[in-house]
């Protein structure tokens, strides 16, 4: 009997769009002899089994829906009631990618497909993760983290510690959505409300001029994957909405860098994997600078435990790049959580 898989969707944040693209992208790329599989979309305390979806311009229009049962994650259609053997979490943003649907899916017995509770909170808070890390010998750019309501540091002080140009961003967000590059003293507070509006956190952090590159890896009890690595080329000011999903960017897989530049980013990936506890596919960012000496260094950005999952998003492409077959992946991974 066929498992059957709940590609789960949606969420409370700006990502909403973005997180239906990847579960159109994930439901093409399941294998169809081996799964059932449904789209259920979370909006709120509104969570919804889709029955009749279409892609129109590339994004998803939802038509007949019924209700899911939350307390056994069902749904019932024609008087068929129809139970989940696994969920494929694809929300960007909370609750999928903070722990907290982690923590449904644990408390229900429901095996799903990425990080568990503590692993998701941690790699959800930017600035709380990355300094984690820095612990175990990763270089960070320098930050300073902000609060709503408390007390924080004046416009003045914050680029007095971190120089300008720097950036401005929610703690919590993705997507870049409420992300500013800042560049002269009088954006600083306009950024900082922006990226207020995206959470309750924001991070100040100093800009790194060099190469940014992303790395896609994944574990199960059989494989260790580290797929090849993209170099990410736009001419906007930064990596922004418009370059990741208006196609103002180069994404060129595998990456123009030193082999041994790539092994390092590779290794220190699969590392921080285990030292993170992570489970299913993971993409790290990071950005490549150069010392006094011209030598590479390699600077974390973020980790994304719930990466883009669209035809044309990183980690598919990076899948081909390796000459691997996505379909085989994602079974891969469901099958290890049985």
């Amino acid at each position: 009997m066929k498992r059957k898989i709940a590609i789960v969707a949606g969420g409370d944040s700006s990502e909403y769009a973005v997180s239906l693209r990847s579960a159109a992208g994930i439901h093409s790329f399941l294998d169809p002899e081996k799964y059932d599989f449904t789209i259920v979309c979370l909006r709120g305390s509104d969570w919804q089994a889709v029955l009749d979806w279409q892609l129109a311009d590339g994004e998803m229009k939802i038509g007949q829906t019924t209700p899911i049962d939350k307390n056994d994650f069902s749904y019932t259609s024609n008087g068929v009631k129809t139970k989940f053997d696994f969920a494929y979490i694809t929300i960007h943003g909370t609750p999928g990618e903070n722990g907290l649907l982690q923590g449904y899916f644990e408390m229900l017995r429901i095996p799903y497909s990425c990080c568990g509770v503590l692993a998701a909170a941690t790699t959800f808070n930017k600035f709380a993760c990355n300094h984690y890390l820095q612990a175990f010998g990763y270089r960070i750019s320098p930050s300073i983290l902000l609060r709503k309501g408390a007390e924080r540091p004046s416009a003045e002080e914050i680029v007095k510690e971190l120089g300008l140009p720097c950036f401005i961003k929610s703690n919590v967000g993705g997507s870049s959505f409420g992300c500013t590059k800042v560049k002269t003293l009088d954006a600083v507070e306009p950024a900082i409300a922006r990226a207020f509006e995206e959470g309750n956190e924001v991070i100040c952090e100093a800009f790194m001029k060099g190469t940014e590159i992303t790395c896609g890896v994944y574990k199960t009890r059989k494989n260790a994957v580290a797929f090849p690595i993209t170099e990410v080329v736009t001419s906007n000011e930064f990596f922004d909405y418009d370059a990741k999903y208006k196609g103002q960017v180069d994404e060129i897989t595998p990456a123009r860098i030193p082999d041994d530049v790539r092994d390092k980013v590779q290794a220190f990936t699969l590392r921080l994997y285990d030292i993170l506890g992570c489970r299913g596919i993971i993409r790290t960012d990071y950005i490549l600078t150069r010392d006094e000496n011209n030598n590479t260094q390699i600077n974390l950005l973020e980790v994304n435990t719930t990466p883009g999952m669209t035809a044309t998003s990183f980690i598919p492409q990076q899948v081909r790049a390796a000459g691997l077959d996505i379909r085989e992946v994602l079974t891969d991974i469901i099958e290890n959580e049985f």
